[in-house]
């Protein structure tokens, strides 16, 4: 979907359909007013006739309305005037794309008007697209059979009464965001048996190959001479060799990769919960299991996209958490990359147990700050559900910045404690640390607790997207989240 600006009256700019803005209560936005006033009474009419009502989410389609250069006016509901926010406007952008109907190629939006007290025009264009883009997203490419009418919209004009350079620009960013978005819920939608760790890695080629972003992708070999123990311990029990995937989009210093941004994702392809067996109902949600990674990957490239002047560098610890002979046994201990030995009390704890050693591994590029992504616990579902993912860490700096971008890319997040009296749930009597904490009992802190022993002289937040990654039952699927959160965050960097 192409996406542009366009100085034009909503009655003179021709369109297969254009949309304007309808609040709760009949008050008509500044374009409806005029295409309302050109045909004489036909949208108040509309509306007197209680066809629409203005509720968020509801839109009327007009046809062959006299006087309007477009075929088709679009009357979107705003919802009430004086509760107009930032998920009012996402919606109304939905419902405008799905209400102009699947015969329409082209879009005007007299979106203008949609103000959304405290943002700015450039805020607006970005969410437009971001907004937009999700209504044609389709998982349907292992398919034998495709839509038979699917959504034709090639082009979406955003209408403006003038030139303004900001609106370009948070168009461009919008569409970045929105293109992680969707390479994070293809690759989070897909099965596990075709989203394997060597596919992971294989897309990351792809970034390689499409934006020049340098990948290394680390063999079971090379992994074990890394002697990472304790992400080779989640993957003893699977058929599908472990990776270890390091990206590096170098966007400034050229010649040396200085003090990068790090964003180091979760990539579990499947999550049995290994000898700690998961029970059988909604086990296939696990291949969301790798959220964290996608959303990396995602990430990655929206900044190449975008050319952002900072440094980034991904790393993916992929692997599946199988029960086999071979697997790891509640009980185990094994030893990190960092020397630090881990008795292993659930399989299920998987994730925390390849991040320790992924984040051992970024301390050699001395990262400005590390960021770590995952879908790491249930308990985190406990306490946020699916509006907000959960932000950890011991850098109030760090925190505000991640809160800030979760909040101008309405991709919500909420600070969580992480103190020192967590740390007492992780001792063992044989090791240095259990993998879990009491049952029950701060789930969500204690795992980044066990974290935050891996990241020691390093500025560092962890993300729990447990509830925010993917959604379960009829609307089953990857939401791309924290794409848009943490492109924000580098372009704030990249600004800085």
């Amino acid at each position: 979907m192409e996406c542009n600006t366009k100085i034009a009256l909503p009655e003179t700019f021709k369109a297969d359909c254009v949309a304007v803005g309808v609040f709760e209560g009949g008050g008509l936005t500044a374009s409806a007013r005029r295409i309302d006033a050109i045909t004489r009474g036909a949208l108040r009419t509309a509306l007197a006739s209680g066809d629409l009502t203005g509720a968020r989410g509801t839109s009327l389609l007009l046809r062959g309305l006299p006087g309007v250069a477009s075929a088709r006016v679009l009357l979107v509901g705003l919802g009430k005037s004086d509760e107009f926010g930032e998920r009012a406007f996402a919606e109304a952008v939905r419902t405008a794309v799905k209400g102009a109907g699947r015969g329409t190629t082209s879009l005007a939006i007299s979106a203008g008007e949609w103000i959304v007290k405290g943002r700015d025009p450039r805020w607006h264009a970005s969410m437009l697209v971001v907004a937009a883009r999700e209504v044609p997203f389709r998982s349907d490419e292992l398919k034998t059979k495709k839509d038979d009418n699917p959504p034709r919209m090639a082009r979406l004009h955003l209408l403006l009464d003038q030139r303004d350079a900001s609106v370009d620009r948070g168009l461009s960013e919008g569409r970045a965001i929105a293109n992680g978005v969707d390479l994070a819920k293809r690759l989070g939608n897909l099965p596990a048996n075709v989203c394997t760790p060597d596919f992971l890695a294989q897309q990351a080629r792809k970034l390689q190959k499409d934006w020049g972003i340098q990948v290394q992708v680390l063999q079971r070999g090379q992994i074990e001479a890394l002697k990472m123990g304790s992400f080779l311990s989640v993957a003893k029990g699977s058929e599908q060799p472990p990776r270890l995937i390091v990206a590096k989009y170098q966007g400034t210093n050229r010649g040396r990769f200085a003090n990068p941004i790090a964003l180091v994702g979760k990539g579990i392809t499947f999550d049995t919960g290994g000898i700690s067996l998961k029970p059988a109902p909604e086990m296939d949600e696990m291949k969301f299991d790798m959220g964290g990674a996608a959303s990396v990957l995602g990430t990655l490239r929206a900044a190449a996209e975008l050319k952002l002047k900072l440094n980034i560098v991904g790393v993916v610890p992929a692997c599946e958490n199988m029960p086999s002979g071979r697997a790891s046994k509640p009980g185990d201990i094994v030893t990190s990359m960092s020397g630090q030995t881990i008795e292993v009390l659930n399989t299920d704890a998987e994730g925390r147990l390849i991040l320790c050693d992924a984040l051992t591994y970024v301390q050699r590029f001395k990262p400005a700050a590390v960021i770590d992504i995952a879908t790491l616990t249930g308990a985190i579902v406990v306490s946020l559900g699916n509006v907000h993912s959960g932000l950890f860490s011991p850098d109030d700096e760090l925190a505000a910045e991640l809160l800030q971008a979760a909040s101008r890319a309405s991709d919500r997040a909420w600070r969580m404690p992480l103190e020192e009296d967590y740390q007492d749930q992780l001792k063992s009597n044989f090791a240095d640390m259990a993998n879990i904490g009491v049952r029950g009992n701060a789930g969500s802190i204690v795992a980044a607790c066990f974290l935050a022993r891996f990241t020691k002289g390093m500025r560092w937040a962890h993300l729990d997207v447990a509830g925010t990654a993917f959604r379960g039952g009829s609307a089953k699927g990857a939401t791309g989240r924290p794409v848009p959160l943490l492109t924000h965050f580098l372009m704030a960097r990249a600004a800085a």
